[in-house]
């Protein structure tokens, strides 16, 4: 059961609306309806200790058996030309020590990336980030293209790099960025490959 469904049970149970409800739990309505949402749920110790006299239950397990459960989003061209398209696959259970160091999952469509072992059905797990550093593998749209290479910043330059001769470096100068709505949207933290 996620957070927000205990939240809303207890609100049926007491015949409270969300206003009433934040007021209880001592938050903003703002914060309430970001957990109502399922938007959010990194909360203060303080906030967990009224949550669970509340709830009667252990909030914290509650929601990190909910942040294991990673949707795959779609696919990710290790390549280039391939539109971007949210469609949600299917879930992914991850360990409680990968819990918090990802979002989602994509599946990979083409062969750029071989070389760094990134092959074609594999999943790759992404944090969901703008800030990647110098030599990570991250994912990029450009315009609604969505792929995965290696990032490389020189002389004020985003250089996408794959892993596989057949296919080429792109350069990428600032007006080149604005140009290709160029935009980095995740890190690749690790790839799972299911064996049969």
């Amino acid at each position: 059961m996620e957070l927000r469904e205990l939240l809303m049970q207890y609100e049926i149970e007491n015949n409270l609306n969300h206003i009433e409800m934040a007021e209880k739990v001592g938050v903003s309505f703002s914060t309430y309806y970001r957990w109502m949402r399922g938007e959010s749920t990194k909360l203060k110790k303080t906030t967990i200790n009224k949550l669970n006299e509340l709830l009667d239950c252990d909030v914290e397990i509650v929601i990190e058996e909910n942040n294991r459960i990673k949707p795959i989003l779609g696919k990710v061209k290790a390549g280039y030309d391939f539109y971007a398209q949210e469609d949600i696959e299917g879930y992914v259970e991850v360990g409680k020590a990968d819990a918090s160091k990802g979002d989602y999952f994509l599946r990979v469509v083409g062969n750029s990336m071989i070389d760094k072992y990134i092959f074609p059905d594999d999943l790759v797990y992404v944090e969901q980030t703008n800030n990647i550093n110098d030599n990570e593998i991250a994912v990029i749209l450009i315009n609604d293209e969505v792929t995965i290479k290696t990032i490389r910043f020189k002389d004020n330059n985003i250089i996408l790099e794959p892993a596989n001769n057949d296919y080429e470096t792109k350069i990428f100068t600032p007006q080149d960025v604005i140009d290709n709505n160029l935009t980095i949207i995740g890190r690749v933290r690790y790839i799972r490959r299911d064996i049969i």
